[in-house]
C-alpha cells in the first residue's frame, strides 16, 4: 500500500497520543521481526471493468466474488482470501487490497489478468506546517466574476476533496440560498457530519491506513470530521461559500470565498494521523475515488502526493486515469519538497499538476530599530501591548546556564533562561523545530515578542503565522543585518509593527519530470503561500498542546493550498463549459496562465532570481482569461492510452488499463506528437518535428504563431497561420526544432504564442541540448 503526503507546509508534532504512539511502536517491532517480515498490505490492480449498463447490487457482490476466487487460487482457500481482502474495487477501478506476503504478492504480479501490484503505499498532505495554509479570497487571486453572483449560478458543479475531512460548521459550507441537491448526485454522509444542500457527501476510508499501521480501529478513526484543519482549509479554498468578515484573530479580515463558491461539495477522508511521515494510504485513496466517481462527481482536489513513480504503481495516478475516463477532472499538488530539481510529483499527463506562488496580499509585521533601520517582516500574531522600543536579544545570549547555544539560538524547548529574556524580544533562527513552536519557547520563558529570521537556506521565503505571541519573521539577508546590529550595539532595542497589507514558493517542487521528462510538470502555479480560508475548531491553529485558541479561519502554505485554488477555477470552467473535457480544461488554465508579476517583470523564485517552467509549468493562473481561450488542445481517452504505448507500457497492459479487448497500440505512438498544451523535449541532438492539434472553442478567427526560440535552438512552425472557420473546427501544426550549435550544458526555455490580437494561446518550450 502506497502512503501518500499531503502537500502542506506544515510539521505534526503531536498528532498521536502516548499511548497510541506505544501500541504503534509494539506493533512495528513484531511487524520487523521474522515471523511477520513479509506480510504487508498490497493493492492487485486489475485494470477496469465491463460492467452492463444497469449494475445491480448482485453484480458488484459478483465482482467482490470473482476477486476472493482469484485471490483463493494464490493462498489456500477462499476462507484465506476473504479475511485477506479488505478492500474490492468494484465499480470502476477493477482490483483489490489484501494483506499478503511478498511470495504470494510475487505470483499474483505474474498472472496474465494482473496490470501490476502496489506496495500500499503511504502519502504525506503537502501542507508546510505552521506551514498550513489556504482559502481563497474573492478580491485574491481568482478576481471578481458577475457570474459568482447569480442567483443559483454553479449549484450543478460538485467538486470533491481527498484529504482530512471536513468541519461541517463553518460558514464556508453554509447552505443559505442554494436549491435542491442535483438528482444526479449518489452520494451520502456519514452519521457524524450533518450535511445540507451545500455540503452533500462526506465519507471515510480507513482501511488501508488500519491494515499498514496495525492499529484497532476506535471512534477517532471512524469519523469523518476534520479534526487537522487540513481538510476544510482545502475543500473551502476550492468551493467554500461567501463568508463576509473572514479574519486570523483580527488580521486579514475580508470576505473569503472559494474559487467555485456556488459549487456543492463532497468530503472524501483518505488521511489520517500520520506514521513514519505518511498520513494517506494508496488503498484508501483508490477506494474514495472509486466512490467518487460513482458518487457523479465533476472536479476531485487532492492535496497530497509522494515521491514520483511507475504510471502503474501509482495509486494516484490509476485512480485519477478511472476519473479522467469518466469526464472527471482530477487536480493535485505538485509536492513540496523544493526548490530540489526533479521533487515535482503526480506527474501523469491525465492530471493537473499544481506549483505554489506567492499572492499580491502579504501580512506585513514590520521590525524598527531604534538606531533607524528597518525590516518588513510578516505574521499573523497580535502586536504588542506598548507602542515603545523594547529590549533586544539574541536567543543565543539567552541559553541557559550550561546549555547548547546551537540550541537557544534554534529557541528550542527549555534553552531559554526567563531571567535573560523577561520583557524582551527575542531573536532566534528559523531550523529545526516548529517556527511557531520556538515562539512558543520565547514565551515560556517570559519574551514580549520574537522577531524570526530565516537561516541561509530558506532564503527569501516568508510565511505568516498564527503565532503565540507578538513575532515577526525576517528574511535571512535582514537576519544578517539584524544579527550584526545585535553585535554591534551595546543596548539594542527594537518594536514591531504589525499591519495588513498584500515568486514562486521555496517549498514548491520543482521539475524536470523524473518519470516522463518529455513531458512537463508541474502544469500551473496558483496562490499557495500565507492563504486565509476555513479551518477546523478541533485544534488549535498551531497544533501545540499548549496552545488553546480555536480560530475558523487559519492562514496556511503549501502546494496542498495552490491545489484547490486550481480545482475552484476547474469549477467554474465546468459550469461555463459543461460540454469540455478534462484536458481542455487543462489547456485553457494552462495557455492563458502568465509569466510575469505585478511588476511586468518576470516571475522570480525565493532568491529574486527568474524563475522558469520547471518551477512554474506554464505559468500563474488567471481565471477569468481561462474562461476564453480562444483555442484548446484536447486529449481522448485513447489518447492517454497511446502515451502509455508511446513510453513503453506493452498491448496486454494497456488492453487491461483501457476496458478493450480489443484495443492495440498505434504503430509508431511517438511521445513528441502527444498533444499536451506545453512542448518538452529532453535531449535534442538533432533536428525533430513535433505535431500538435488546436480545436477552435471561440468564434471564427485567423490565429498567427509567435516565437520565442530557447537559447541555441532553432524553431519553426508550419503553418504559421491558422484560420478556423467555426467552433469545433480543428487544425494541425509541426514545430521544427534544430540546435544551432555543440551540445548545451543544461535545460534552455521559450515558448510559442498563437494570437487573433484578442487571444492569447501560449505554451512554453522547454529543451536539453
Amino acid at each position: 500500500m502506497s502512503m501518500t503526503r499531503r502537500y502542506s507546509a506544515t510539521q505534526y508534532s503531536n498528532t498521536m497520543s502516548p499511548q497510541s504512539l506505544s501500541s504503534l511502536f509494539l506493533i512495528v517491532t513484531l511487524f520487523s521481526s521474522p515471523a511477520f517480515a513479509l506480510k504487508k498490505s498490497y493493492i492487485v490492480y486489475l485494470g477496469s471493468h465491463a460492467h452492463p449498463p444497469q449494475i445491480s447490487s448482485a453484480h458488484l457482490d459478483g465482482v467482490a466474488h470473482s476477486h476472493r476466487t482469484f485471490l483463493a487460487s494464490f493462498v489456500g482457500s477462499h476462507e484465506n482470501a476473504q479475511e485477506a481482502i479488505f478492500y474490492s474495487y468494484k465499480r470502476h477501478i477493477n482490483g483489490f487490497a489484501a494483506v499478503l506476503d511478498e511470495n504470494e504478492a510475487a505470483e499474483i504480479a505474474k498472472h496474465p489478468d494482473v496490470v501490476s501490484v502496489l506496495p500500499n503505499k503511504g502519502r504525506k498532505l503537502h501542507t508546510t506546517h505552521s506551514w498550513n495554509f489556504m482559502l481563497l479570497e474573492k478580491n485574491g487571486v481568482v478576481h471578481k466574476s458577475s457570474l459568482w453572483n447569480k442567483a443559483g449560478y454553479g449549484q450543478d458543479t460538485i467538486i470533491a476533496n481527498l484529504d482530512t475531512g471536513v468541519w461541517p460548521e463553518s460558514k464556508s459550507f453554509s447552505d443559505e440560498g442554494y436549491g435542491a441537491v442535483p438528482a444526479r448526485w449518489k452520494g451520502r454522509c456519514h452519521k457524524d457530519v450533518p450535511c445540507n444542500r451545500k455540503l452533500i457527501g462526506a465519507r471515510y476510508f480507513n482501511k488501508g491506513y488500519l491494515a499498514f499501521t496495525g492499529l484497532p480501529s476506535n471512534a477517532s478513526l471512524e469519523t469523518c470530521r476534520d479534526h487537522d484543519g487540513h481538510g476544510s482549509h482545502t475543500l473551502s479554498t476550492a468551493a467554500g461559500n461567501f463568508v463576509p468578515g473572514a479574519n486570523v484573530f483580527g488580521i486579514g479580515n475580508g470576505t473569503a470565498s472559494g474559487g467555485s463558491p456556488k459549487a456543492r461539495v463532497a468530503a472524501y477522508k483518505v488521511c489520517w494521523p500520520p506514521v513514519n511521515g505518511a498520513e494517506c494510504f494508496d488503498a484508501d485513496i483508490l477506494a474514495a475515488i472509486d466512490a467518487a466517481i460513482d458518487d457523479g462527481v465533476d472536479v476531485l482536489s487532492a492535496s497530497v502526493g509522494g515521491d514520483a513513480g511507475d504510471y502503474m504503481s501509482d495509486g494516484i495516478a490509476i485512480g485519477s486515469f478511472h476519473a479522467v475516463k469518466k469526464g472527471v477532472t482530477v487536480v493535485c499538488s505538485a509536492g513540496n519538497s523544493g526548490p530540489k530539481a526533479g521533487t515535482v510529483s503526480n506527474v501523469a499527463p491525465w492530471i493537473i499538476t499544481v506549483g505554489a506562488s506567492s499572492m499580491d496580499r502579504e501580512f506585513q509585521a514590520f521590525v524598527e530599530l531604534n538606531n533607524g533601520q528597518s525590516f518588513k517582516g510578516t505574521s499573523l500574531s497580535k502586536p504588542l501591548p506598548e507602542e515603545k522600543m523594547y529590549s533586544l536579544i539574541s536567543a543565543a545570549e539567552a541559553n541557559v546556564a550550561n546549555g547548547n547555544v546551537t540550541d537557544a539560538l534554534l529557541c528550542k524547548k527549555g534553552s531559554l533562561d526567563p531571567e535573560k529574556v523577561k520583557g524582551k524580544i527575542v531573536v532566534c533562527l528559523r531550523g529545526d523545530n516548529a517556527r511557531v513552536d520556538k515562539g512558543q519557547q520565547a514565551l515560556a520563558a517570559g519574551a514580549a515578542g520574537m522577531i524570526l529570521c530565516n537561516d541561509k537556506a530558506s532564503g527569501n521565503e516568508i510565511i505568516s503565522d498564527a503565532h503565540v505571541l507578538p513575532a515577526s519573521q525576517i528574511d535571512y539577508k535582514d537576519g544578517e543585518a539584524l544579527f550584526s546590529y545585535l553585535s554591534s550595539t551595546k543596548d539594542p532595542k527594537a518594536t514591531l509593527n504589525t499591519k495588513p497589507a498584500p515568486f514562486m514558493a521555496s517549498f514548491s517542487s520543482r521539475g524536470p519530470n523524473s518519470i516522463t521528462p518529455g513531458i512537463l510538470k508541474p502544469d500551473i502555479t496558483a496562490p499557495g503561500v500565507n492563504i486565509i480560508a476555513a479551518f477546523t475548531e478541533a485544534t488549535s491553529p498551531t497544533d501545540l498542546d499548549s496552545d488553546h485558541r480555536r480560530t475558523p479561519f487559519n492562514t496556511e502554505s503549501g502546494t496542498s493550498m495552490s491545489c484547490p485554488h486550481i480545482s475552484g477555477v476547474v469549477g467554474l470552467l465546468k459550469t461555463l463549459h459543461p460540454q469540455w473535457s478534462p484536458a481542455a480544461i487543462r489547456s485553457a488554465i494552462m495557455t492563458t496562465s502568465r509569466t510575469r508579476d505585478n511588476r511586468r517583470k518576470p516571475m522570480v523564485d525565493e532568491s529574486f532570481k527568474k524563475a522558469n517552467p520547471f518551477s512554474y509549468g506554464s505559468g500563474h493562473v488567471q481565471p477569468n482569461k481561462a474562461a476564453h481561450p480562444g483555442l484548446v488542445y484536447d486529449l481522448t481517452t485513447g489518447d492517454y492510452l497511446d502515451f502509455l504505448c508511446a513510453v513503453g507500457y506493452n498491448n496486454t497492459v494497456v488492453q487491461l488499463f483501457a476496458e478493450d479487448p480489443q484495443y492495440m497500440c498505434r504503430q509508431g505512438a511517438n511521445l513528441l506528437d502527444f498533444n499536451y498544451p506545453s512542448i518538452t523535449v529532453p535531449n535534442l541532438t538533432d533536428s525533430i518535428t513535433v505535431t500538435r492539434k488546436l480545436t477552435n472553442v471561440g468564434p471564427s478567427a485567423t490565429y498567427n504563431a509567435h516565437l520565442r526560440q530557447p537559447l541555441g535552438v532553432s524553431v519553426s512552425v508550419e503553418p504559421k497561420q491558422l484560420t478556423f472557420n467555426k467552433t469545433g473546427e480543428v487544425k494541425i501544426f509541426q514545430m521544427t526544432l534544430r540546435p544551432k550549435s555543440a551540445k548545451h550544458s543544461g535545460y534552455v526555455f521559450g515558448e510559442l504564442t498563437w494570437t487573433d490580437s484578442h487571444h492569447y494561446v501560449r505554451s512554453p518550450i522547454v529543451v536539453q541540448h
